[in-house]
């Protein structure tokens, strides 16, 4: 198969308070596991098959909805999973806390829009953080498993930051409180993985 599940660098649990054990265990081997599972399938034997997911996800108009929807969902996943983490929180430093001062006013601020483009978006899908192609910060959101990566996109860039809005990310613990959820991400944004992906998006 050419697409995998990647492992959770930590515990179910290590996210708790703020991410509970039993939604990041289904949230990450069933649900994310489907997207894998369904993707392999959509793409088995096509020359798709042989891309990298970003490849596909950039050019993702070419393909149906079974490879948009699960390769979305696959993408998206991957990097959530990877952006936070325990022992993190906090704020950003050097050049990517620069770069949001510059774009928003200040951290603070950057927050604020942040967490109204997720608490704002109607039914399912993530808020992001993204360089677009001038290299400047920007906020945006989309639908289900879209990307800014995805062709389709209404607001393009490379993803730095994503936060997943489907109300299976966090159902159990908050049930309809998703600005509560929100406001619990802060706390286990890993900022030094960002920093990395902002570096490497510039």
């Amino acid at each position: 198969m050419p697409f995998t599940l990647p492992n959770l660098p930590y515990a179910f649990n290590a996210l708790e308070p703020h991410i509970d054990a039993r939604t990041m265990e289904i949230h990450h081997g069933k649900h994310h596991n489907a997207y894998v599972t369904n993707l392999n399938n959509a793409v088995a034997g096509k020359p798709e098959e042989n891309l990298s997911i970003e490849e596909i996800c950039k050019n993702i108009s070419k393909y149906p909805a079974a490879v948009r929807n699960n390769g979305g969902g696959h993408y998206n996943h991957s990097l959530f999973w990877a952006v936070i983490g325990p022992n993190a929180g906090g704020a950003p430093t050097g050049s990517l806390a620069d770069a949001i001062n510059d774009a928003f006013g200040n951290f603070d601020e950057f927050k604020t829009k942040f967490a109204a483009a997720a608490a704002g978006r109607f039914g399912s899908g993530w808020a992001w953080l993204i360089v677009g192609a001038d290299g400047k910060l920007a906020i945006t959101s989309s639908p289900n498993q879209d990307n800014p990566l995805m062709d389709v996109a209404e607001v393009q860039g490379t993803p730095i930051l994503g936060l997943d809005v489907w109300e299976h990310a966090y159902y159990l613990n908050y049930q309809n409180r998703r600005p509560d959820y929100v406001t619990a991400f802060w706390n286990v944004v890993n900022w030094v993985e960002v920093a990395k992906r902002f570096d490497a998006a510039k």
